[in-house]
């Protein structure tokens, strides 16, 4: 069974970007939308640039224009675009990135609205409300089956204790965190960190 994939997300600090680098992190976030871990680009840029080969970089957005996310790829690194609001398929390809999309599950039909992102390259299943931002720490039921062409990105209360119970429950192709590893808001805890990773890689 392949391994799961471990984005850390939220990261605001390049002592936490080495931190994750250096417990086997597969992925990393960096936040553009209205958030206590929002980056400016040219913040973003010092971040992405210390990540090493191999690591993706993923830059998270929620209903901005195009041209703050064409400002944001001429300074910063990023490898994925994720959006997280109301954009819809059209919107996330034209940037020339692979992009993945968040879906709330406390949405009416998350299987249906995956479906109109078509070229995305994977779904974020939150626990978020329809139309808000996630970080809520707030877990959905990891036990409600949903049926989605996409790999599957799990996120939403994900923390070190209940992580591999959400990847053996879920089999997902990968598992996202922020508030799950920080003392506080966009300040990571590296323990907590290297336990997540650890963890999410035991099954």
């Amino acid at each position: 069974m392949t391994a799961v994939k471990v984005k850390i997300c939220g990261l605001v600090r390049p002592e936490d970007v080495a931190a994750a680098v250096e417990a086997g992190a597969d992925v990393l976030g960096f936040i553009f939308a209205a958030s206590p871990r929002q980056l400016a680009p040219e913040q973003a840029a010092r971040l992405t640039a210390a990540v090493p080969d191999g690591i993706i970089r993923v830059g998270l957005f929620m209903n901005q224009p195009a041209t703050l996310v064409r400002t944001t790829l001429a300074s910063a690194e990023l490898d994925v675009l994720q959006f997280h609001g109301d954009e819809d398929n059209t919107f996330c390809r034209q940037f020339g990135r692979p992009f993945i999309k968040a879906i709330s599950m406390r949405s009416e039909d998350p299987e249906r609205e995956a479906g109109t992102y078509p070229d995305a390259v994977g779904v974020v299943l939150d626990s978020h409300a329809p139309g808000g931002a996630g970080g809520t720490g707030q877990a959905f039921d990891w036990r409600r089956e949903v049926r989605v062409t996409q790999p599957v990105w799990l996120a939403g209360g994900l923390n070190p204790d209940n992580v591999a119970e959400a990847v053996r429950r879920f089999s997902p192709y990968a598992v996202d965190v922020s508030s799950g590893v920080e003392d506080s808001p966009g300040v990571k805890n590296h323990a907590l960190i290297r336990k997540f990773i650890d963890n999410a890689r035991r099954n």
